[in-house]
């Protein structure tokens, strides 16, 4: 029988990767429910769970690394956490990162209420080598330390019965070897953090102050440290003088002594370690070079391009048989049914030529993703975006603006989104305003059509370009909008490297199958309705059906743009409908030029041989393909894009200001290039 009155709360949280929402997905199944916080984009997500007859309600919190209250997250999280009503906070540690991980632990435990530390990650512990004393580490922290796996579900019932157990204690028996004799507290025994004796004696004076003017107030020791760190927003809550006490900033010092802290668990607890960091040091040394460390990776990513096309086009043939076949199939059966020209043209001309059209480039799409995860679950990403600091210092950015930057290689939507980890609002915003000119995946097609139609066997390099030269434009739009807001103070990244492993393979295989299916999706859905709302668009004009496109709708509004358009080499009214279907989304552009070119199987050997021809019979050569391209990378964000800036900004100026300034980037970029192209 469950006793709903006696409901648990406890607050899952943890560094961002930790494992965390795997873990919180694994207790509360499909009693899930995601929203965001009142009045912010920052996303919350809240379950039941009934343990032994008593019901838990588990909130996930955003991935953090502090509770300093600098960024959105933090702000929210301490807020939340600090409730009474959160019973347990179970901090997801995860156990193959001990060392970053702890920091936040450290906090939490301040805090004053209930902590139980949930290792997860502990079969990479053994995978590594290491080895992690599980007796001694809740000895020096002064909490339950439970090991899990939330990836194979083990350990949960064991973390649940441990929470279900703490939720009245704030601490165990704590046991460090050295002792503090000159203090008039034998504080050792009584917090797992004990700073020097001249901030444990500050502290004990602002805790006689504040509980002369606040009585009632939970947890002193926590908020005097609050007060040494100068946290603005315990100080405007609390009105207290302290000037003879707090004579400066103690945040850096308090920092460094739960450092010091660290280091002396780390030496006790962790077996092992040094071994392994030597190896990871040594890598480090060629792969995070001050001077080779940025060229590597562009010929790391130049090698995921090779495969990218070498592989991904020798598959992508096998699509496109299975695709005429299906495609012939399709209009064999409506002839035999007597289907009317307009049915038989919607599906084959329209439905299954623009679908299909985008399905073909699977293949390529699944190799890209495939790289990205190796990349990313060996442990090297975390290095690019260290090795970029420098650089994004010098155009007025964050280091960690480096790192929404790097998704929107895979999508910008996720890739803006991200942006919220940025400490200051206008490192924010120019975040958010350069993000989309880093190639998204849903461009690769485009690239991939065009650059193998005209390039050939320099197709690779061509499409290559596109994603050097979309993160040289961004990082020159950042430098010249940082100028314009007069940037002095950059906040440099602080990340910690993890040690490099051997990827996983369930990981790597969840990773690329959503995005896979996210892929399929799209064109299930956005791309399906994109190709018969183009198809309408070019069979009815103002009479009506016409079967002849340059009376349709869209050859109405193609044409009207064409004067617009013909600086850049673009003035075809057939290339202008294809770009304004590529706002909905950018993979669009494909499938509309199939459906406007009346190619079947468009990235066919036949049918890439067909669009070159009729491209050539009007002039379009292999300079008006650069410039197309060009103008892909660069022009106005897809639908789901704009709508996420506007979301994230909270602005529909801003959001109007990305479609203005990328279109008019966009249309300078191509411009010059065709024009210097055609002089020389």
């Amino acid at each position: 029988m469950i006793n709903t009155e006696d409901t648990l709360n406890v607050a899952f949280i943890g560094n961002p990767n930790c494992g965390k929402t795997t873990l919180f997905n694994a207790y509360t199944g499909a009693n899930l429910k995601v929203a965001n916080w009142p009045g912010v984009t920052v996303e919350k997500k809240e379950g039941k769970f009934n343990f032994q007859g008593n019901e838990f309600h588990l909130v996930d919190l955003p991935g953090l690394y502090s509770l300093t209250s600098y960024t959105m997250e933090e702000k929210l999280s301490r807020k939340y956490i600090l409730k009474e009503d959160v019973d347990v906070i179970v901090d997801v540690a995860d156990a193959s990162s001990l060392e970053r991980n702890l920091y936040l632990v450290l906090q939490l435990i301040e805090l004053g209420k209930p902590v139980v530390l949930a290792l997860n990650m502990m079969d990479i512990v053994e995978e590594r080598g290491m080895e992690i004393d599980l007796h001694r580490l809740p000895e020096m922290l002064g909490i339950p330390v439970i090991p899990i796996s939330a990836r194979k579900r083990t350990g949960l019932n064991i973390l649940m019965h441990a929470v279900e157990h703490h939720k009245n204690k704030t601490f165990d028996k704590i046991e460090h070897h050295h002792k503090n004799g000159n203090h008039i507290h034998n504080h050792h025994e009584e917090f797992a953090v004990v700073y020097s004796d001249d901030i444990e004696d500050k502290i004990d004076l602002i805790i006689e102050r504040l509980k002369a003017k606040y009585p009632d107030m939970k947890n002193y020791r926590w908020y005097a440290i609050k007060f040494l760190e100068k946290d603005e927003e315990i100080i405007d809550l609390y009105t207290v003088s302290l000037d003879d006490i707090v004579d400066k900033n103690y945040e850096m010092e308090i920092i460094k002594q739960k450092y010091d802290f660290i280091e002396e668990v780390i030496s006790e607890v962790l077996v092992n370690k040094d071994l392994k960091s030597a190896s990871t040091d040594k890598v480090d040394s060629i792969f995070t070079h001050k001077i080779w460390g940025i060229p590597i990776f562009f010929g790391i990513m130049a090698l995921v391009f090779f495969f990218t096309f070498t592989v991904g086009d020798y598959l992508k043939g096998y699509i496109e048989s299975a695709l005429t076949v299906f495609s012939e199939l399709v209009a064999v059966f409506l002839n035999s049914i007597g289907a009317s020209d307009f049915i038989c043209s919607l599906i084959t001309d329209g439905i299954i030529s623009g679908v299909g059209g985008v399905i073909t480039f699977l293949p390529n799409i699944f190799i890209l993703f495939l790289a990205l995860a190796f990349l990313e679950d060996s442990g090297y990403m975390s290095r690019v975006a260290y090795v970029m600091d420098g650089i994004m210092g010098k155009i007025g950015l964050s280091g960690r603006a480096f790192i929404p930057m790097l998704l929107g290689f895979g999508c910008t939507v996720p890739a803006v989104m991200a942006s919220r980890t940025l400490e200051n609002r206008k490192d924010r915003l120019r975040t958010i305003l350069v993000t989309p000119f880093m190639s998204c995946s849903a461009r690769l097609p485009i690239y991939v059509l065009l650059s193998e139609v005209f390039f050939e066997k320099y197709a690779m390099f061509a499409a290559y370009s596109m994603y050097i030269i979309g993160l040289v434009i961004a990082v020159i739009v950042a430098l010249i909008l940082s100028k314009i807001d007069r940037v002095k103070e950059i906040n440099t990244l602080l990340i910690e490297l993890p040690e490099y492993k051997s990827p996983n393979a369930r990981t790597i295989f969840i990773y690329v199958w959503e995005k896979v299916k996210d892929y399929l999706t799209k064109a299930g859905t956005t791309i399906f309705a994109a190709s018969v709302i183009l198809w309408v668009l070019l069979n009815f004009g103002t009479e009506g059906f016409t079967g002849n496109m340059e009376n349709s709708f869209g050859a109405i509004v193609g044409k009207f743009l064409v004067p617009v358009m013909a600086p850049l080499g673009l003035g075809y009214w057939q290339v202008i409908v294809s770009l304004i279907s590529g706002i909905a989304a950018k993979e669009v552009v494909v499938s509309s030029m199939s459906v406007l070119f009346n190619i079947d199987n468009i990235s066919s050997v036949e049918g890439m041989g067909r669009f070159s021809a009729i491209l050539a019979e009007n002039g379009f050569t292999a300079v008006n393909a650069y410039s197309l391209m060009l103008f892909c990378l660069l022009y106005i964000p897809c639908a789901a894009t704009i709508a996420t800036i506007k979301k994230e900004t909270g602005s529909c100026k801003w959001a109007l200001y990305s479609i203005i300034l990328q279109f008019g980037l966009a249309w300078l970029v191509s411009f010059l290039f065709y024009q210097a192209a055609l002089i020389l």
